[in-house]
């Protein structure tokens, strides 16, 4: 098998936002030639396929600027500093839907854009949810979307959840339902 690996020889932050940077690196090639990547340093996010008490899924609805368009989605969030995935999720489920967790699984980990970021998503499971008070960040607006796993299945299939985490949580959930006790 060959070895496909690049060595970074030289990266330069050209901009640092408030949580991640884009990177400029130049790096040498497998077969030892230079060329230069352009890549987004993130610091990683957890998503969420929350389990209501009516065993419907909790799905959201917001804007999303770089497409300037409303989406389906689970909620999701990126981790702050020094913070692991599993606390992430538990925090955004609380902030984005009001409710904590009495049992978070893993499910799986994802890299949703490799062609451009290092962000790596971790995805869990949240059952025996308990309401508590949303505590949504002072620019973020969603909206709650209770929804049956087959309503949400039928979302994805036609093409009203184009969000890749979503899509990948929701047939998640759908392939392993029996597993799940759901």
């Amino acid at each position: 098998m060959k070895n496909l690996k690049e060595a970074t020889l030289k990266s330069k932050i050209v901009f640092q936002g408030k949580f991640l940077d884009v990177r400029y690196d130049e790096v040498e090639l497998p077969d030892g030639r230079k060329s230069s990547r352009e890549w987004i340093n993130h610091p990683g996010a957890s998503v969420i396929i929350p389990i209501l008490p009516d065993q419907r899924i909790a799905l959201i609805r917001q804007f999303r600027y770089p497409l300037k368009e409303e989406f389906i989605e689970l909620p999701a969030g990126k981790r702050d500093k020094n913070e692991n995935y599993e606390a992430c999720a538990l925090r955004e489920l609380e902030e984005e839907i009001g409710y904590s967790s009495g049992k978070l699984t893993f499910v799986t980990k994802i890299a949703p854009a490799i062609g451009f970021a290092n962000e790596i998503m971790k995805i869990y499971l949240a059952q025996d949810l308990k309401k508590t008070k949303n505590n949504l960040d002072s620019d973020e607006f969603v909206e709650l979307m209770p929804t049956t796993l087959s309503k949400a299945v039928s979302l994805v299939w036609d093409g009203s959840i184009i969000d890749v985490k979503t899509i990948i949580g929701i047939l998640w959930i759908d392939k392993n339902r029996s597993l799940l006790k759901f």
